[in-house]
């Protein structure tokens, strides 16, 4: 029997849309779906539209005055686990998924009192939506980032939907969701409470 199996844990999904609320996003959309999967796992927790706060660009963990990543940070250092969502413009994350990376970077200099970063336990996982294809290539740049900055991830980490090349179908106009997508933002909820609840009942070792 699984000691951890009724751990509580939270989580925070980052929507990296270029669109600030209250339009429409399939960024948001997959990203509360997959905190709806996650609560099946006894996980509770929030959705932030990175668009609608003034999330200066730089590395550090406060870029001064008007600066809202200090909030979101803190939001991100009270969970366990860490959605990272975002559609795919021109082959890539969008600007704003690039700007949460290099926000996050600056915990690369942040250590607890036996030299840890303050991100190591936590536990990261992906969204990504688009018209074309890309979803792959995005997922992997954004796997590296996060794992780069202290963030572990579980098999399976990222769920997607991509459509038809050169249409304009957007995955919140579906009827329904794909049973595909539906079945992967299932595995990933399931493996990532999974780790996050092994990595909080036995913490990495001390640097």
């Amino acid at each position: 029997m699984d000691p951890n199996r009724n751990t509580p844990l939270r989580a925070v999904a980052l929507v990296c849309t270029l669109t600030p609320s209250p339009a429409p996003s399939s960024s948001q959309l997959l990203a509360e779906q997959t905190m709806a999967a996650l609560a099946e796992h006894g996980v509770t927790g929030k959705t932030v539209r990175i668009a609608d706060h003034d999330v200066k660009p730089g590395v550090q963990t406060d870029m001064g005055d008007g600066d809202a990543w200090p909030e979101i940070r803190d939001t991100i250092l009270g969970t366990d686990i860490l959605i990272l969502s975002t559609p795919i413009w021109l082959g890539h994350p969008s600007s704003i998924a690039q700007r949460v990376l290099e926000r996050l970077n600056a915990e690369i200099s942040e250590s607890d009192d036996e030299g840890r970063m303050l991100t190591y336990g936590k536990v990261a996982a992906v969204c990504v939506v688009g018209n074309e294809d890309g979803a792959h290539k995005v997922s992997a740049d954004l796997f590296q980032g996060l794992n780069d900055v202290g963030f572990s991830l579980a098999p399976n980490a990222v769920t997607y939907w991509v459509g038809e090349a050169m249409q304009g179908t957007d995955y919140q106009d579906l009827d329904k969701t794909p049973e595909k997508t539906a079945a992967t933002t299932a595995a990933l909820a399931a493996n990532t409470a999974h780790l996050a609840r092994r990595l909080k009942g036995t913490p990495y070792p001390a640097s």
